[in-house]
């Protein structure tokens, strides 16, 4: 009993421990992030149609790249307009990342 009180006191300092630093690497690397993109609304998703919307509070022009779970971009486009027709893309999971101006936004995309 006592060996297995000792034991889990050990793994949970481990556990702790081990956090700690994986915290401290990630705040030490510095964070430079872009600016995101204010208001942003994706919809629906997942899609089904073949029909996705985008929008954003300051509603200017958009550069759109998807890509698949591997990392090839597969869909690529410039657009002002709100609605993207991505009815060529097979079923599946995506990354889509969005351009407006200077600030960008990395969503998952789901296709049906």
């Amino acid at each position: 009993m006592k060996k297995n009180y000792i034991l889990t006191l050990i793994m949970a300092f481990c556990f702790f421990t081990f956090d700690g630093y994986s915290q401290e690497s990630k705040s030490a690397m510095g964070n430079s992030q872009e600016p995101t993109i204010e208001g942003l609304s994706i919809y629906p998703n997942p899609v089904s149609n073949g029909k996705l919307y985008i929008t954003s509070k300051l509603g200017s022009e958009k550069t759109i790249e998807i890509f698949d779970v591997l990392g090839k971009k597969v869909f690529d486009t410039t657009t002002g307009v709100k609605e993207i027709n991505i009815s060529n893309l097979n079923a599946g999971v995506y990354i889509i990342k969005i351009r407006e101006k200077d600030a960008t936004a990395t969503r998952k995309l789901i296709i049906k």
